[in-house]
This record gives C-alpha cells, structure tokens and sequence, in this order.
C-alpha cells in the first residue's frame, strides 16, 4: 500500500456515467424528439456498459500484481489546501473497491438494459436514464473515493439521485412523498457522518496527523487509541459510532429504516438499482473500507452486530404480512443488510462483503421479477389480486424462483454460500443471541418469500378478466436481464465455499489484503473455526428455512393452513402489529412530527401576530403620520405660504395702478407731494 500502482485509467469508470447523465440532461428531449429513444437507450445504457468493461480490464490487470501491490491510485488534480487538511480529487482502486465497481456498473448496467423495455412509454425516457447515470456516477464516486469527503461527496450524490428517481412521477404525491421521507430520514444519518468527518480530523490532528486520506488514516488510526472524544467516549468509538449512525439511514437500519420501503412508490428499475446495486449497500462497504476503525471500537462492533441482528429479525417478521409484491420485498432488503452489518460487525469483513455481492445478484433479479409481474399486470402490484402467473409468464416464474431460494439460502444457491457463513461466523465469534435472532429471521425469510412465490404464481388468477386477457411474459431485453440474474444467484456463491465444505474461498484471499490489519486480524482471530460445529450449525439453517417452507407451503399453495385462523392467533396481536410495521411510523409522527408540527404552527402564529402585528402596527401609524403631515402641509404650511402669496399680489395689484404711464399724471402726483411738504413744514415752523 505504500506504493500503489498509479493509472490514469480508473477516472474512465467514473466519468463516463456523468458523460451519459450530462449529455442525457443537456440535449436528451431534443435527441429523444428528433432520433427516438433508441439514442436514448444507447447513451445511458452504454455509458455504464463502458464503464463495466474497463471496470473488467481492470480488474484483470490487478490480478496480474503481486496481492500486496493490487492498489492503484488515479490522482487528478488538487481539491483544496486549508488549515492543514489537504485533498485531492483521487480515485483510490483495490480489491474491495473493485467488487463494489464491477457490481454497481454490473448489475446497474443489466438493471439499466431492464429499463429500456420497462420504461419504453414513458414520455420522460431521457431524464429517467439521465439520473440513473446520475446515480451511478455519485455511487462509483462513493466507493472510489480516496478520502472521507469525497466519500461524502458521492453519499450526498446518491441521496439526491435517490429522492429524484424515488419521485420521478412527480405528479403523484404518493411519489412525492416517498421521494421526500428518503431525502429526509437520510438527512439524520448525513449530519452523523459529517460530526464523524470533523471529529475523526480533529483527533488526528491532535496527534501531529491532520488527514482524511483513507489510507493514511489506517496508517495512522492507532495513535488515537486512548485518546478521548466526545460524549465521555474514547475517540474512536465515538468517530465510528457517528459513522454507524450515518450508515444506519444509508443502509436503512433500524431507526432509520422507515425510508426504504416507502420508496417502492418509483419506478421498479429504481428499486432494483437502489436495493441491490448501490446506494442502500454504501453503509456497509463504508463500515468495510474502515474495517481498521472498527476493529478498534470492539464497543462499536457489538452495536453495529446488534442493530444489523433485531433488524434482519423485525424487517422478515413485518415482511410475513405485507401484500404489495414490492413491499414485500423492500422489507427484505432491511433484513438482508442487517445480516450484512452483523458479518462486518462480529469482523467477519469478507463474508458481510460477500453477502453483499450475492444480494445484488438475487435481490435485483427479485425486484426485476416483480417488475416484470407488474409489467404484465399494467401496474397491478397487491399479490391478493394475483395467482397463476407461472403457466403464462413461465421465464419469470422460474427465474423468480431461483431468485427466492438464493435469498432463503438452499444449497447451492448464492444465498447459502453468503448468508450462512455470517450466521455461523457470529455464533463462532461468540454472539449466541445475535446468532439466535439470525437464524429464527432465515426461517421467517423463507415463509414469507415462498408466499410471495404461492401468491404470485400459484393458485386461481384473482385479478380481473382484462388483466387475464393482456398477462405477457416480459420483453425481450427484460427476460434477458431475468435470466443473466437467475444465472449468477444460482452460481454466484462458488466464489466462496464455507469451510465446512471445502477450504476454497478466492474471494475472501482476494480481500485479505484490504482487511489484513493488525487489529482486524486481532478480531477475526477470536473466531475460530470447528468443522464439525460449523456443519452442525448450516444443518440447524436449512431447518430452520425447511420449516419456513413448509408452513408457507400447507398454507399458500396447498389450503392446508388457513392464513386468516393464522392472522387471529393471539387475538390478531402479532398480525396487526407486522402489518402496522410495529407502528414506528405512527410512533414518530407523534413523537417528533406533530411536535414540530406544532411547533411550526405555534411559529406562524407569533409571526403572523406579533411580528406582523408589530410591523402591521409600525406600518399603521406611518400611514396615520403620513396623513396628519399631509394635512399640516395642506392648511398650515400651503395655508402660509398662499396667503402670502396673495397679499404680495394684491398690493402688488394696488401699486400696479400707479404706473400708468402718464407724464401728467407723475407731474401732477410730484407737484401734489411738494405741496404736501411744504404744507407739513410750515405747519412745523408755527
């Protein structure tokens, strides 16, 4: 790491998506109007298409390095020089920084090649692909950013793209809406992350290293142990606290997952790129990439494994009652990341990583799957009003399938290569509870996800007549997405084989050399393996999913069961409380909206009576002194100034008359004041 291979060619990854969105949003409408949308399909798609590709050449030339030499470092250009904090603009590639390129650019470009049938009639096809280039970009920047602030960079990038695809049928308030909780909800995180930035600068700086460069900040991570942070905490559990805080809204983790299944409101493609793809991922790479942190803060490892635990065990239990085929399948995605988080967590880095790369594979195809239901239901998307689907729509039915038992883990799928090994490394590093929770949430994911499939493909069609009459399989470009997905979550998980199989995992060796630290070592090291436990343990994991089957099974597809006598257990307790989310949205609307609310309103109120009232008041008397001026003006003033006026033109009028112009006239007037004085004089002189 202390010489990183530098090339000028990973900046190409990056650009050529913002290539795509910038050429999209500049001149898309008129290249849309005058040559169609196959343009269109070509920019955006190929922009990321490209970018797959070189992300593949890549990937081969790091391959061909020596593993303590797979780092390569793009530096552009200086970003800013101030107060001793010095960025570049710099991409930084490595192993970990590769797998998340080649899935972003992957599995986005087959979610974007989707989009081209699945959006073909939208009016607004151009500005679609633009932010999904958009999107793509900010992500790429996310995971390839050098430093902490251009991590954030693409962390806000993808929070804006979010909101706008979220609500890109913006005429729909229920879009809207979605689009503005996510912007919001992630606002909380953001400003965590942020504190964590300026926190972790100021730590380091406080020991003669004043730096957010990634890699110096793992060179130079253990002078902060010892040292004291904020809140009574040591610095580096505050600064990954913070940074955990950040990635819980991110990665849509208990609290702060109320976002995520609200943005089913978009369009499916989007679902697809946000759920599986990119942005909901970026907290758990996040965490990964500051593996040597974490592996500082055991205090912050226990809650991030906790918090990643009662989230993959509440979002499966709310997920067992939902009827919207893409709800359903939102609330899997909250459980899969938290089963990620407790890989990254419990220091199994490489398995959370891993479950990461398998999840984009079946999660997208999922979401494509019930995009292609939807598609042939014309936007139909309650599952109570499906059924049947797999005689007429057969591609996605098993391609869908294939899909849900990677998800449920059965061998060999990709789910059972990722998502066990966390399960068994969290019982192996000594949390017995967190593996409980992880193995009672396997058996609920596969309930609810075999009723989606019985809902969805199986039984009587219960939707209308005309809805009948029009179901399709999916498109062509579709169907090949579907089945290149179905292919790779079937096949996906060999990369890594668990030990109790055979001790073949390339892609955890690939990694080793992002997570081989000496205090993750320290960490990974407490988990030592027992092949025969471990054995034991992916026994008692099929069970569990065997028992979700079968109850989803007698219930759904074979009437056994009575969903409705299941509902009434309890009193409907445990019914209405999944189907209510556990009202944590009820819950915070009384508990922070209607107080700010209120406060908001409480607000108006002093502004529109007391602050108005005393300018309205102000604004009154100076309209009241304006008309007392003016009258004083008027009578007084124009009074005094007319009067005189008036005087001086009639005397002036008076003595005018003495100017008559007569020589006899002013003869006789002269001669009539001599006599005068002479009068007056000798008068004087008696």
């Amino acid at each position: 790491m202390e010489h990183p291979v530098t090339t000028d060619l990973v900046r190409w990854i990056v650009l050529l998506p913002l290539l795509g969105a910038a050429i999209n949003f500049l001149f898309g409408a008129t290249l849309q109007k005058r040559f169609g949308k196959r343009v269109i399909s070509f920019l955006g798609c190929g922009a990321v298409l490209a970018a797959f590709a070189i992300a593949l050449y890549t990937l081969f030339a790091m391959l061909a390095l020596a593993p303590d030499r797979r780092f390569m470092l793009d530096d552009l250009w200086r970003w800013f020089d101030v107060g001793g904090l010095k960025l570049d603009i710099a991409f930084w590639l490595d192993p970990l920084s590769i797998v998340m390129v080649l899935i972003i650019t992957g599995v986005g470009g087959l979610i974007h090649i989707y989009s081209t049938d699945y959006m073909h009639d939208d009016a607004s096809y151009w500005r679609f692909f633009g932010w999904l280039n958009l999107f793509t970009f900010a992500m790429l920047v996310l995971v390839l950013g050098d430093n902490l602030w251009l991590m954030f960079v693409g962390w806000e990038g993808v929070g804006l793209c979010s909101f706008a695809l979220i609500g890109f049928w913006y005429t729909d308030l229920v879009n809207t809406n979605a689009g503005n909780k996510a912007f919001i909800v992630n606002r909380i995180g953001d400003l965590a992350f942020v504190v964590a930035i300026y926190a972790l600068f100021a730590g380091l700086g406080a020991v003669g290293h004043p730096t957010l460069v990634i890699r110096e900040v793992a060179r130079y991570a253990p002078a902060l142990a010892g040292a004291r942070g904020y809140l009574g905490l040591p610095m580096v559990t505050f600064v990954t606290l913070m940074l955990f805080l950040g990635a819980t809204g991110k990665s849509a983790q208990i609290p702060l997952h109320v976002w995520l299944p609200d943005a089913m409101a978009g369009p499916t493609p989007v679902s697809a790129l946000i759920h599986a793809a990119t942005m909901v991922t970026a907290g758990v790479y996040m965490v990964a990439r500051l593996n040597f942190l974490y592996s500082m803060a055991p205090a912050t490892m226990l809650v991030v494994a906790t918090v990643g635990a009662l989230t993959a065990f509440l979002a499966a239990t709310v997920g067992v009652t939902q009827t919207d085929i893409k709800r359903v399948l939102a609330y899997s995605t909250i459980s899969q990341l938290g089963y990620m988080f407790v890989g990254v967590g419990v220091g199994a880095y490489a398995a959370g990583v891993f479950h990461l790369m398998t999840h984009a594979f079946f999660k997208a195809c999922l979401f494509l799957g019930a995009g292609s239901v939807i598609h042939a239901l014309g936007g139909e998307q309650d599952m109570r009003k499906m059924g049947a689907l797999r005689h007429k729509m057969p591609l996605t039915f098993v391609t869908f399938f294939a899909a849900t038992l990677a998800i449920c883990g059965v061998p060999p799928f990709a789910g059972f290569m990722s998502k066990d090994e966390i399960i068994w490394r969290a019982y192996a590093h000594g949390h017995f509870v967190i593996w409980a929770l992880l193995w009672a949430g396997a058996g609920v994911t596969a309930f609810y996800m075999f009723r989606q499939v019985y809902m969805t493909f199986f039984g009587d069609f219960r939707g209308t007549p005309e809805q009948d009459h029009h179901v399709h399989e999916a498109p062509s470009a579709m169907a090949f997405v579907l089945v290149a997905l179905a292919i790779l979550s079937t096949v996906g998980g060999f990369a890594m084989l668990p030990g109790f199989i055979a001790p073949f995992a390339p892609f955890e060796r690939f990694l080793d050399p992002v997570f081989n630290s000496d205090a993750t070592r320290q960490v990974f090291a407490s988990g030592l393996h027992d092949r025969s436990l471990e054995t034991l343990f992916a026994g008692l994991s099929l069970l569990a999913v065997a028992a979700g089957w079968l109850l989803a099974d007698l219930t759904y597809r074979q009437g056994v069961l009575s969903a409705a006598r299941m509902s009434e257990f309890a009193g409907g307790v445990f019914y209405r409380l999944s189907f209510g989310k556990y009202r944590i949205d009820e819950f915070y609307r009384a508990a922070f909206l209607a107080p700010y609310l209120k406060l908001a309103n409480a607000a108006a109120w002093f502004d529109g009576h007391i602050i108005d009232g005393v300018v309205n008041f102000a604004a009154s008397m100076t309209v009241v002194g304006a008309w007392l001026a003016g009258l004083f003006d008027s009578y007084i003033v124009d009074g005094l100034v007319n009067f005189t006026s008036k005087a001086t033109l009639a005397a002036g009028g008076r003595l005018r008359r003495l100017q008559t112009g007569s020589i006899n006239g002013y003869l006789y007037g002269i001669l009539a004041a001599v006599m005068v004085i002479l009068l007056v004089r000798a008068i004087a002189r008696v």
